[in-house]
């Protein structure tokens, strides 16, 4: 939840400080660029180290990072130059938090019987998160300022640490001889490729991540500038995608089996490319908060359930590997996309970049439709 309440406040405090898009995507980059060139490198030592300590030790570079946004605000030291800073060595704690963390949870459940349920229960908790915090931030920002959500936030990684220094679970990949770092990198990308289903699951993921989630960056400037409101505006329309994300997540939670999610997921691809399509056009706020409804079910559906296919039919000694690949398409192909989308808004407009970008998606999604027997085919034998 602190790292919602922070997403916000960081985005909203960026264009109060510019009042320009292009920062927006300026800081999304620093952020996220990182897991672009470490999240691979991340998913080979994922199959080689102890994942919990590693952790420990990513949650722990975060929270100061946390604490140190709330010194220079306070301060009145702030800088965007800060902010940069700050983001990018966050976003090195995060490239290898992500397939560390992904990986990490078949040692706490124990069974591949138990992935899919324990990914929508994991879905489920970040979402009710997503739906909660961007609201209670918006509020904060509006009463008290940017600078209480990073001290929140700061606060919210010690539950965390004090989670993970609790556990007691069995390395999965203890006592295992290993090569080369660089060999076991190619190998990772090599089986990727090759293993069809996989393959198609990712490139649908890397293009929704790069063109469709960059929507997230530019939500400060619909929230102010096209449905003319403010920060509680901007809190309501992340809190209504968080709510349409935990309906999907308590959806998937529902189900039994995974021979239907390979449709399930074209579903849900097109559910989100054709709400963000209306998001993106709307200029009242009630249709606004409906799309945004639809593009957090369909974004959430849609990689969750990438997610649990991805980590049933993985070897396990390539696990931390294929799922680096997969948190790349949420964490370093999408800094690209708001980077490339950002320097585009300023003559293109942010409404028809926005719509262009999840006419894209759809696109990507019709296409994996095509591909739909072959990852059926795998999933159901």
């Amino acid at each position: 939840m602190g790292s919602f309440i922070q997403s916000i406040a960081l985005g909203w405090l960026v264009y109060r400080l510019t009042n320009s898009p292009v920062y927006l995507g300026v800081i999304v980059f620093a952020g996220q660029i990182p897991a672009l060139v470490l999240t691979p490198i991340a998913g080979v030592y994922a199959d080689r180290l102890n994942r919990r300590k590693v952790l420990i030790a990513s949650q722990t570079i975060s929270m100061l990072m946390a604490f140190a946004m709330t010194f220079l605000f306070f301060t009145g030291y702030i800088k965007i130059w800060h902010i940069i800073v700050i983001a990018i060595i966050n976003g090195i704690a995060m490239a290898f938090d992500t397939p560390f963390r992904h990986a990490f949870i078949l040692e706490m459940v124990g069974g591949k019987d138990l992935l899919q349920n324990a990914i929508a229960l994991n879905s489920t908790l970040i979402n009710s998160a997503r739906f909660i915090g961007p609201m209670i931030g918006g509020f904060l920002i509006a009463l008290f300022g940017e600078g209480y959500c990073f001290l929140v936030n700061g606060f919210s990684f010690l539950a965390v640490i004090i989670a993970l220094m609790s556990m007691k679970v069995k390395p999965a990949n203890r006592g295992k001889k290993h090569g080369s770092i660089f060999n076991e990198l190619i190998e990772g990308f090599h089986y990727s490729y090759n293993f069809k289903p996989i393959k198609y699951l990712l490139l649908l993921v890397i293009t929704t991540g790069f063109f469709g989630l960059s929507y997230q960056t530019f939500l400060p400037v619909f929230a102010r500038d096209i449905l003319h409101g403010n920060s509680k505006m901007l809190g309501f329309l992340t809190g209504t995608m968080g709510a349409g994300a935990l309906t999907g997540a308590f959806y998937l939670a529902s189900r039994k089996g995974i021979c239907g999610i390979p449709r399930l997921i074209l579903i849900a691809a097109i559910t989100f490319s054709i709400g963000l399509m209306g998001f993106s056009l709307s200029t009242y706020p009630a249709i606004s908060l409906v799309m945004m409804f639809f593009v957090g079910f369909g974004m959430i559906v849609q990689f969750a359930s990438t997610n649990t296919l991805v980590q049933t039919i993985v070897d396990e000694d390539k696990r931390g590997r294929v799922v680096a690949l997969y948190g790349m398409s949420f964490m370093g192909i999408t800094p690209v996309g708001s980077l490339l989308l950002g320097t585009i808004t300023p003559w293109a407009g942010v409404q028809y970049t926005i719509f262009a970008s999840a006419f894209i998606c759809l696109l990507a999604a019709l296409n994996y439709s095509r591909r739909l027997p072959v990852v059926k085919e795998e999933v159901c034998k």
